[in-house]
């Protein structure tokens, strides 16, 4: 047999494994000896299995963490490592590459095209600059707007395959007790939840050719939904990339959220009612300099609290979306808006009640003071959070808790003091409005489906 280049793919349980789908799993040429991981907790030290690998990985792949690259360079004979992972500075990015090359290997940033899967359907792209830029409610917005004109939406889901890889190979989600059904994180449930509360159905999963030929049976119009600030699995005929200017300048500075903004036909300008305006107008500016032929549209994601009376004048601990926090960057969310908002007496500084894994989440993100990330990758960490919850509200004189976290929390946890969702949409502010920029796709598949009888066979085509 030929020479097979030994490659190592540097991953986070998502990306990484899409890109091995996609580009090595049947190359003949190359034999990828592991995957690194990063970011997510507990995802190290197990297999991507030989089922998903393939017939030329009969054991399948090793993951191992990032943190001895060097190490897996010169053990494994790598000659080229394959960047596979997002929300990471550029700074980062050429850190990572100087230490690949010091060790002896390639360093390769394959191109946004060369991963994206071809569908048969129309396809719309929202993605991001950062992670909890608005995405989320960006994505529902879409949605709603598109099954508002009669069309069938199937929501592909950026993977977030923290379990049994094998058994997460395609998944499908229409109802809540899809949920359980498939053991998934809080995570997770933050990012399907939202769409199954609004009548969606939501696909994710690890092996997205089988995820879109599945959801393509079923929707006349596909939306992917992205993660952190990833590109598109999907080649779109619309990609809106959502930037945000509570960390203006962001947008050119991370990886590959740049490549997002740059890609985009569509710009959305989020939380413009939260942010300070000049870093509005900073991030307005960049992205009319960046991207002048894109559409830019300006959108309000305000905190509104279920029950403001529940944390007015009291002693609040704010629990917020957990990547939000730790690799997006930021040190509040929807929780602590919502609570400053509802006229919260303080802000209790969770650090000191920290339990398990928790201390070191927060030893790793010094920038977290006021906010405690809803950290839910297994069992365990919710245990931990379960636990930190109790210390706060019992030695802590917690008196309230606002839920940042689009789930509800309380199916999860048990809340030991009086708590409110806060609840965060996207209104677009102006015009251009959503509409405007959906309209033509819009037409082109009422049109499709008119031309080939759709109205009765559901089906749709490219236009």
């Amino acid at each position: 047999m030929a020479h097979r280049i030994p490659t190592l793919i540097l991953g986070a349980a998502g990306r990484d494994f899409h890109t091995f789908n996609v580009l090595f799993r049947e190359d003949p040429g190359t034999e990828v000896v592991a995957f690194t991981a990063q970011q997510i907790p507990n995802i190290a030290d197990r297999h991507y299995p030989a089922a998903l690998a393939g017939p030329l990985y009969p054991e399948g792949i090793p993951i191992h963490p990032e943190d001895g690259l060097e190490g897996l360079i010169d053990e494994l004979g790598v000659e080229r490592c394959i960047m596979a992972y997002s929300d990471i500075s550029h700074e980062q990015v050429m850190h990572l590459a100087s230490r690949v090359n010091a060790a002896g290997a390639d360093f390769i940033l394959p191109g946004a095209r060369r991963t994206q899967l071809r569908s048969r359907l129309p396809v719309v792209a929202v993605v991001a600059s950062r992670t909890g830029a608005g995405k989320s409610q960006t994505s529902r917005a879409v949605a709603a707007h598109l099954k508002s004109q009669g069309l069938r939406v199937g929501i592909l889901r950026h993977p977030m395959p923290y379990g049994d890889l094998e058994a997460q190979g395609v998944q499908r989600f229409a109802h809540p007790d899809d949920l359980a059904r498939h053991h998934v994180t809080i995570e997770e449930r933050e990012e399907y939840e939202p769409h199954l509360d609004a009548g969606g159905t939501v696909w994710a999963g690890v092996d997205y050719a089988r995820i879109l030929e599945a959801a393509e049976a079923e929707a006349d119009v596909l939306l992917w939904d992205g993660g952190n600030n990833d590109t598109s699995f999907l080649a779109s005929d619309l990609t809106i990339c959502v930037v945000d200017p509570h960390r203006s300048g962001d947008e050119m500075r991370y990886h590959p959220g740049e490549t997002n903004l740059r890609l985009a036909q569509v710009v959305v300008v989020n939380k413009v009612d939260s942010a300070e305006p000049e870093r509005v107008w900073a991030t307005r500016e960049t992205v009319r300099r960046i991207r002048p032929e894109a559409l830019l549209l300006e959108a309000a994601s305000p905190p509104i609290a279920d029950d403001p009376e529940v944390l007015r004048g009291r002693r609040v601990l704010a629990l917020e979306d957990g990547p939000t926090l730790t690799h997006g960057g930021m040190s509040y969310g929807a929780g602590w808006l919502g609570a400053r908002r509802a006229g919260a007496a303080e802000l209790v500084d969770p650090r000191p009640f920290a339990q398990g894994g928790l201390v070191e989440t927060f030893r790793a993100y010094p920038h977290l003071a006021e906010a405690l990330p809803a950290m839910g990758y297994g069992d365990r960490q919710i245990r931990e959070l379960q636990a930190t919850l109790d210390m706060a509200c019992r030695d802590g004189g917690v008196e309230a808790i606002s839920v940042g976290t689009p789930i509800d929390i309380s199916r999860l946890l048990r809340i030991p003091v009086p708590h409110t969702r806060i609840r965060y949409d996207l209104q677009v502010l102006g015009r251009p409005t959503l509409t405007d920029a959906l309209e033509p796709l819009v037409e082109r598949v009422v049109g499709s489906r008119a031309q080939a009888g759709g109205d009765e066979t559901g089906e749709a085509v490219n236009g």
